[in-house]
């Protein structure tokens, strides 16, 4: 059993405390869904007060160090506190929270370019803040979308469950650490297998990535994108869909489109990928905003 996180005040464990501004308006109820809908238990904790605050903590690998994070979401800005030590930790910590809520989204252009949009114009015209939340780990958010091919949600968490528990690390704060890419690179496909209860294949490809990673592989966001893509096409068991997909959650990138996306498809009202691509080019270069308010509309969010 974990232990839950200890109230340690701000301070006391080398914490740094920063408001992180955002565009208005910033619709929480959604973006809290989707954080929790999408958190892992024990690794990460989303939970809403009885004044309806959001507080969200986790632990970031930053600069080969873990930082817990704890973030108060509001409307006006984020609250963030973090123990990253000063200098280019505290540089990059912040500025993976501010890429992971996508606090830069400026609602007002978004609104100029897509609010009459014949397709999706009233969804932008109703929340024209809705963000494209990503992932604040790269290697992290790849792991766990190959688990989540072709399964629900709710399986890819319970198969990221087990895989951190079995192959992650207990942190001092009570929370769980993620498995690092070296850890995960040095086991067996039939270690995996059994731990998680996944396929041989899924398997080999959960590893292909951390191998790859491993090996100097960074999926960020500051890094070249067309480079981060081709050298995970080349891994096996990762396709475009996957691709994209952590185009959208890890590389922030504004313009990515995973027209193999089922879901996605259906709310387009398309049946090929070949057709929600040619559909999708009256949204360039917003096409992932497109996404994020389909999937809204299709999931509930």
């Amino acid at each position: 059993m974990i232990a839950p996180v200890p109230e340690a005040a701000p301070g006391q464990l080398g914490w740094t405390t920063v408001d992180l501004p955002v565009h208005p308006p910033f619709p929480l109820a959604p973006a809290v869904t989707f954080l929790a809908g999408h958190a892992l238990p024990g690794l990460e904790t989303v939970l809403t007060d009885e004044r309806g605050v959001t507080r969200v903590e986790r632990l970031l690998p930053v600069e080969g160090e873990l930082v817990q994070l704890r973030l108060t979401l509001g409307p006006d800005a984020v609250h963030l506190e973090h123990t990253a030590p000063p200098g280019e930790a505290a540089r990059r910590t912040v500025a993976e929270v501010h890429r992971w809520l996508n606090l830069d989204l400026e609602p007002a252009r978004l609104l100029a370019d897509l609010g009459r949009d014949p397709t999706i114009g009233d969804l932008i015209r109703a929340r024209p803040g809705l963000r494209m939340i990503g992932h604040p780990d790269g290697y992290e958010a790849a792991v766990m979308t190959v688990l989540g091919q072709q399964v629900s949600v709710a399986a890819c968490r319970t198969f990221g469950t087990r895989l951190a528990r079995a192959f992650g690390s207990a942190h001092p704060s009570g929370l769980w650490a993620f498995p690092a890419a070296g850890v995960l690179a040095g086991i067996t496909a039939q270690d995996l297998q059994a731990e998680v209860r996944i396929t041989n294949a899924r398997a080999r490809t959960v590893l292909a990535v951390a191998t790859a990673c491993a090996d100097g592989l960074r999926i960020d966001a500051e890094g070249d994108h067309g480079e981060i893509r081709r050298h995970l096409l080349a891994l096996p068991g990762v396709g475009p869909w996957t691709v994209d997909y952590l185009a959208v959650r890890a590389l922030g990138d504004r313009n990515a489109f995973p027209v193999g996306d089922l879901v996605l498809r259906r709310a387009m009202g398309v049946d090929t990928p070949a057709q929600a691509s040619v559909m999708g080019r009256a949204w360039e270069p917003w096409r992932a905003y497109a996404l994020i308010h389909l999937w809204g509309r299709a999931l509930g969010l």
